[in-house]
């Protein structure tokens, strides 16, 4: 039996930030924080919600700028120190002080630093296809294979890229969800599909001001982007203490298998499940099964 998932909640954060929120099961229970990533909302996590929501408290909010959260202009409002200071307030608010994070794409991006700078709030991670921010940062700076599989991210940087993403009903965003995946996509149709054209009617700049606001993306002419931070960077200040379980759908295009390379050496407690037909979107595509990983790992 799937537990009931309630909409429109809301949580006041004191750095002046209004998250939107959808949770399923009761407020008590151990607290299971779920983050989506680009271009989606908290319904990439409604089976989860479903299912978890069972024992726990289940909570998937809409990050800064998506949906029915709030959406400040200013791109710099979006970089991940605000992220994760989002996420760590609204984990007070809901009345914990700790949780398991669930996390994909943006989302795992956010999640990653958010174990980084605050692993005491973390009991356990669980991160779905979004890289280590060092490994990236290393395949951005030095790996043309890499640098190939994202030039979309600055495409995305680039203003109006909001304008040519909404144009002909979302046509291009569709193609991130499909294109990306194994096309067409079964899974983003009918009720799914109206409610994303919904989310996304919303705004879109909120979510492409992620990119914005990164240093992570392909160096051009005018940015070196990862290629000035390489040399500031070191591994062991990037090493992630909290119990983590990676999962990877390996057949994703813009962030390809090479991207575990070395992971071991950056998380402590690793435990990694590669998916081989899995796309970027294996939440989607194969959702009891990830349920599954999920709940094998956190349970364990």
């Amino acid at each position: 039996m799937s537990a009931a998932i309630k909409t429109e909640q809301f949580a006041s954060l004191s750095n002046g930030t209004r998250l939107h929120y959808a949770s399923a099961g009761e407020p008590g229970r151990p607290l299971l924080l779920f983050v989506h990533g680009f271009p989606e909302f908290w319904y990439e996590w409604h089976e989860q919600l479903a299912e978890f929501g069972q024992q726990y408290y289940a909570v998937a909010p809409d990050l800064r700028g998506f949906n029915l959260s709030d959406m400040p202009s200013d791109p710099a409002q979006y970089k991940a120190r605000l992220i994760i200071d989002d996420l760590r307030l609204l984990i007070g608010a809901l009345g914990y002080d700790r949780c398991i994070m669930v996390a994909h794409d943006w989302g795992g991006a956010i999640a990653w630093s958010f174990a980084l700078a605050q692993p005491e709030l973390l009991e356990k991670l669980v991160i779905i296809n979004a890289p280590h921010p060092y490994l990236f940062m290393k395949a951005l700076a030095n790996d043309p294979a890499q640098q190939a599989a994202s030039a979309y991210m600055n495409w995305l940087r680039a203003e109006g890229s909001e304008k040519a993403l909404a144009q002909n009903d979302f046509a291009m965003m569709e193609g991130f969800l499909t294109g990306m995946g194994k096309s067409p996509a079964p899974w983003f149709s009918g009720e799914t599909r109206a409610r994303y054209h919904a989310c996304w009617s919303r705004g879109l700049t909120g979510g492409v001001n992620y990119y914005r606001a990164s240093p992570l993306h392909p160096p051009t002419e005018a940015n070196a982007g990862p290629a000035r931070l390489e040399s500031q960077m070191k591994p062991e200040d990037f090493t992630i203490r909290v119990p983590t379980r990676v999962i990877w759908g390996e057949s994703d295009m813009a962030l390809p298998k090479s991207l575990l390379d070395g992971l071991e050496h950056v998380v402590q407690h690793l435990d990694l499940v590669r998916i081989p037909e899995g796309s970027h979107w294996v939440v989607h595509e194969q959702p009891a099964r990830i349920n599954q990983l999920i709940r094998e790992f956190i349970e364990r």
